[in-house]
């Protein structure tokens, strides 16, 4: 990883290490485990509606800031749009991310704006991902068992979990600053 920030102009400007990637969040219930007193059965509503919305997401494992975008489609001007909020957000920070080999990621229109490197995961290895933890944490947190009778109560409970977990770096540093990423030697020089 070093070597392919070598290659970039950082221009002495610190690195920031990003994991990237999207989630499909929707009307279609899953059931989870939970707790009733014996000898109460829990009843679960299903719901069965292929309606989904997306999110974009992106987590620095160091100090755990967590950026976010919703969006109706998976797509590459979605993705640009999103690397140009991340480019926003920390505009001081030369930027290497790392995602997966989703089309949109590496398509020929991506708009990469400066100050960033994409790295890919390998292929099929989604548990090298931190990112993916954080998806696990808000479904576990925000969306157990409950079905919605609208997409509008998906987004607007997904928002709600959303800016609540962006506000506790020492949770999402806790599920995704892994050994192997705390040891990780950014430095270009």
């Amino acid at each position: 990883m070093v070597s392919a920030i070598r290659k970039h102009n950082t221009e002495d400007r610190p690195v920031r290490l990003i994991f990237q990637d999207e989630a499909r969040f929707g009307r279609m219930a899953k059931a989870r485990r939970c707790w009733a007193p014996a000898p109460c059965r829990p009843v679960m509503p299903n719901g069965y509606e292929r309606q989904f919305t997306y999110v974009y997401g992106a987590v620095s494992p160091h100090d755990g800031k967590f950026d976010w975008m919703l969006a109706e489609k998976m797509n590459t001007e979605n993705m640009s749009e999103f690397l140009k909020q991340i480019r926003r957000r920390h505009r001081d920070d030369f930027i290497v991310m790392i995602l997966d080999g989703a089309s949109s990621h590496r398509a020929k229109d991506l708009d990469l704006p400066p100050h960033m490197h994409l790295e890919a995961l390998p292929p099929y290895s989604p548990e090298l991902n931190p990112q993916e933890h954080i998806w696990d944490e808000l479904r576990e947190k925000e969306f157990p068992n409950r079905v919605f009778e609208s997409m509008e109560g998906v987004i607007t409970q997904l928002k709600s979990g959303l800016k609540k977990l962006s506000k506790q770096p020492d949770v999402i540093r806790s599920i995704t600053n892994w050994p192997w990423i705390k040891r990780l030697n950014l430095n270009a020089t």
